[in-house]
């Protein structure tokens, strides 16, 4: 059977439930919901992780940070560790990348082939928290609420210009595969950083909110003595003392937020388009690596299991897998499995030490009864954190806090915590049977702090003497670009063209 060519669309804090079947009917996203229409679509879809870089690695490999080691967005992603592009790659796929992955070490491949872009954001250990000093902000790195006060509109930001690159560099990539010049199948990651914070926009996408009626949230800021002690720690670490946040900093904020959603439509258009253009078919996926709680109780960005942060969009556009909404929770750990079902690639090898499993069967009608499990052990927490969403439940642990239990149905917004109810006390037993059978917490924490305090010293030894930076250089080979002196150019100005002879 020919394998597939495989596009995976990927975006950065991008919250799930302003997908609750393809995006939300008054969001301005007219290539994405032409996509949503072809596509399995996964209305309960959560990260494994809701920070970029863990969340990220586990995205990739199928694995949750407690295997992966990739606690935080100052961990290295270990070279060891099987990937879909590696899975692929083996298997006879061209595999590359452009824009953002967030790895972390000197690794900036694991398993593409070819990457087109740098990063965004830095490769080494200077963003490392420390569980040793609970409650210390790391100022120059953590978040701040100055990207809710700074809110606004700009033609260009750093963000801005890294997507425009990753756009470029994505409908270029496109263009050379349409060539024919190398006979194997593709799978083309494109990674956008928007609609990320900071909250600033450009002015065309900006003005097409102007009468939005969705600039407020629909839960209101929580006091601060009110908050759970975890969402109190987010507000720590956020530096919430030092910030003033008005009615119409939040509204300015989230309007930017849903405009730069419309600016990533119009970057997935120029992709689709390009696609579309050249002849090539191939399997589609749409996804984000965590959420953004958007102002909802008074929390931004994630670090969170609350649905705005944890919770993803994910669509699924491919021949094997019928249009249409599931219900079922599934996780970011199932894309690995899946991209590598699709394509007829076996995984059996890494199978027991993956977490994740394929969705293709959820695409053709069937069933599955697995909880979807998420961790967090980043900024703002003192000890890892876990949760499990089975069926229409969450449930939340962390060895420092209270329990948490949720009925999504009946409580979407997660304002009744049900952890001490006795008319739940049997599901309350049940899941905490199941996160006690998952996960050893201690283990955990202590695996957390061992990487912690050695990424600590690695990192001011590297910085002294010398400096040979992680971040990657992308490479171009001049001499093999445009028109050169040992090129036929009979043979060049043909093979360059597609379509030929038309």
């Amino acid at each position: 059977m020919s394998k597939p060519n495989i596009l995976i669309l990927m975006v950065d804090q991008l919250n799930g439930t302003l997908f609750p079947d393809g995006p939300a009917e008054w969001l301005h996203a007219p290539n994405l919901k032409k996509l949503a229409a072809r596509s399995t679509r996964f209305r309960n879809s959560y990260t494994a992780s809701p920070l970029c870089a863990p969340g990220r690695a586990s995205f990739m490999s199928g694995q949750l940070p407690s295997r992966t080691g990739c606690y935080d967005n100052a961990a290295e992603f270990s070279s060891a560790i099987p990937t879909y592009a590696h899975h692929l790659r083996r298997a006879g796929y061209q595999t590359c990348l452009s824009g953002k992955m967030h790895f972390v070490g000197p690794d900036q491949l694991h398993g593409f082939e070819e990457r087109l872009t740098t990063d965004i954001y830095p490769a080494d250990f200077g963003w490392t928290p420390d569980y040793r000093k609970p409650g210390e902000r790391i100022d120059w790195w953590y978040h701040n609420m100055g990207s809710v006060t700074g809110s606004g509109v700009a033609e260009i930001t750093n963000q801005m210009e890294y997507d425009d690159e990753v756009a470029y560099h994505a409908t270029r990539k496109l263009y050379d595969l349409s060539r024919g010049a190398d006979a194997r199948p593709w799978c083309l990651t494109v990674s956008f950083t928007h609609p990320h914070d900071p909250y600033v926009a450009r002015k065309k996408y900006w003005d097409l909110y102007e009468d939005c009626d969705h600039l407020l949230p629909e839960v209101a800021a929580i006091p601060y003595e009110e908050q759970d002690a975890h969402s109190k720690r987010i507000l720590d670490a956020n530096d919430r003392d030092n910030f003033n946040i008005s009615e119409e900093d939040v509204k300015r904020s989230r309007r930017a937020y849903f405009a730069n959603i419309s600016y990533l439509d119009d970057k997935v258009g120029e992709i689709l388009q390009t696609l579309e253009d050249t002849r090539q078919e191939a399997t589609i996926l749409f996804v984000s690596d965590h959420g953004d709680m958007l102002g909802e109780r008074g929390l931004w960005f994630k670090m969170s299991f609350y649905e705005g942060s944890s919770r993803v969009p994910m669509m699924i556009s491919a021949p094997d897998m019928a249009p249409g909404l599931v219900e079922t929770p599934v996780s970011n750990i199932d894309v690995c499995p899946t991209l590598c079902d699709l394509a007829g690639v076996d995984m059996s090898e890494v199978m027991d030490w993956t977490d994740g499993e394929s969705l293709v069967p959820l695409g053709q009608g069937g069933t599955r009864d697995t909880p979807v499990a998420m961790e967090y052990a980043a900024e703002a927490s003192y000890a890892p954190l876990v949760s499990l969403r089975y069926g229409k439940w969450k449930f939340n642990r962390c060895a420092l806090d209270p329990d948490q239990l949720f009925d999504m149905e009946a409580d979407p917004h997660e304002l009744v915590n049900l952890a001490q109810d006795a008319a739940h006390a049997g599901t309350y037993n049940s899941l905490s049977a199941k996160a006690d059978a998952r996960w050893d917490l201690d283990a955990f924490d202590a695996g957390v702090r061992h990487s912690q305090a050695g990424r600590w010293v690695v990192y001011e030894a590297l910085r002294e003497g010398g400096y040979y930076p992680w971040d990657y250089q992308p490479l171009q080979k001049a001499s093999e670009r445009y028109m050169r002196n040992h090129m036929d150019l009979n043979v060049l100005e043909e093979s360059k063209r597609f379509p030929r002879g038309e």
